[in-house]
């Protein structure tokens, strides 16, 4: 838990979460809590703690990009959530996407442009998002809106951002476990489901299960599950929509499959999973035990 990523702190919550949650379960738990700059130390920490499977509560990159996953695999470590490619390419918006349109889910359009042209002039028609290709936690997440001058993008953004589309409608997400998607939450806010509403004590209201039609419920349930075998994820992931009701079922976009999701005490999955009867020692447990039982 921890690491370099901007979501450092979010992963240090998740993490202390799940250990203890680990210790009710019945484990013997050794936290590994990573520094900003201490990513080369774990090769070391892990020897020397020598776990049976290692439960990965790191997010953003380094944590859910492939590369934490490339680095237990090469070390033989057993280890929770999705894999190297699959944890790759959910990280990567523009590929994600790539995959969700040969799968037949809906997306909306979005472009890779570089930072200093987007400052300059509206690369797609307002209103459209600005955001890192390969960031999580809404983090560096830029709305612009009809009327609106080009965003005044931070010089911390990357050299190349992407622009999309704006999804208007209601914000929706939905967990899946294994081959079960679990709920339909929606996320309601007084803004936008930015980073403090995501992880601050009253920063948005869950409504769980969703207060929608029967049909968009199944269609959520489905195209997230979709999403998920898609990818070649496995364990836990979640993928998050937006409906724009005025349109009825073609009003549902897909916006994108976190292959790490939060586990603080204001996350969305450990909510659906108490929803269908799941504590949340026993979804620490079902995460675990489905990692040590993959081939």
């Amino acid at each position: 838990m921890g690491g370099p990523s901007a979501e450092h702190e979010v992963s240090l919550s998740s993490g202390r979460g799940c250990a203890d949650a680990l210790r009710v379960a019945g484990y013997r738990v050794v936290e590994i809590a990573l520094g900003r700059d201490e990513s080369a130390s774990l090769p070391a920490r892990l020897a020397e703690a020598r776990p049976d499977v290692v439960f990965n509560a790191l997010h953003g990159r380094m944590g859910e990009d492939g590369r934490v996953q490339g680095l237990l695999e090469w070390l033989g470590y057993r280890y929770t959530h999705s894999g190297v490619l699959s944890s790759a390419l959910a990280m990567d918006k523009t590929r994600a996407k790539q995959v969700y349109r040969e799968s037949g889910l809906p997306v909306v359009d979005s472009v890779i442009a570089p930072r200093d042209e987007v400052r300059a002039r509206h690369v797609l028609p307002p209103p459209y998002v600005v955001k890192p290709n390969d960031e999580g936690s809404s983090v560096g997440v830029y709305i612009v809106h009809q009327g609106d001058a080009p965003p005044a993008l931070s010089d911390e953004m990357p050299a190349q951002v992407m622009v999309e589309s704006y999804a208007p409608g209601r914000e929706l997400t939905v967990s899946v476990m294994g081959d079960r998607a679990l709920a339909v939450t929606e996320i309601v806010t007084d803004g936008w489901y930015d980073y403090a509403a995501k992880y601050s004590a009253g920063g948005s209201r869950h409504v769980v299960p969703a207060q929608i039609p029967d049909e968009i419920t199944a269609a959520c349930l489905d195209y997230a599950l979709r999403a998920h075998r898609a990818l070649g994820c496995a364990g836990l992931s979640r993928t998050d929509f937006r409906w724009d009701e005025a349109r009825g079922p073609a009003g549902l976009v897909l916006l994108e499959t976190n292959t790490q999701p939060g586990m603080t005490p204001t996350s969305l999955s450990p909510e659906q999973a108490a929803h269908v009867g799941i504590s949340f020692p026993e979804l620490c447990r079902w995460i675990v035990e489905d990692a040590l039982c993959r081939d």
